[in-house]
């Protein structure tokens, strides 16, 4: 329990560093960005991705009703490729070191919020009455 506690306040503390450094809301900018990643076929690809990783069983407790695994920031770097994190960087304008740890505090979060029935929405498809 303490071990969560510190990563929690070694969390908030980094953040108030970045944002005091950047003047910018850095929750904000990555909450922002999470809309576009926890969009039915993006949770698809980090699937995807993360059994090509070896990581699939930890975005799978994500998406079910069961506790969310944590992931740490090699294993987030490793979901989203790259490519996806070169564009956060970009988007958000924070370096990618506080992109990531923001990620592995938020994406877990995130993505079990968009499952809410435990299991991947399919893409395009609206609710009916």
């Amino acid at each position: 329990m303490g071990k969560m506690v510190d990563m929690s306040d070694f969390f908030q503390n980094l953040v108030g560093k970045v944002e005091s450094v950047l003047g910018g809301d850095v929750q904000t900018l990555v909450k922002q960005q999470l809309q576009a990643l926890t969009q039915p076929q993006t949770i698809q690809t980090l699937l995807d991705r993360a059994d090509q990783a070896g990581l699939g069983d930890k975005v799978r407790s994500w998406i079910s009703q069961s506790g969310n695994v944590p992931a740490t920031p090699d294993e987030i770097r490793a979901i989203l490729g790259s490519g996806t994190v070169h564009d956060l960087v970009e988007k958000t304008g924070l370096p990618a070191d506080a992109v990531v740890t923001a990620l592995v505090h938020f994406l877990p979060d995130a993505v079990d919020k968009n499952t809410p029935e435990g299991v991947l929405p399919a893409a395009g498809t609206t609710k009916s009455a």
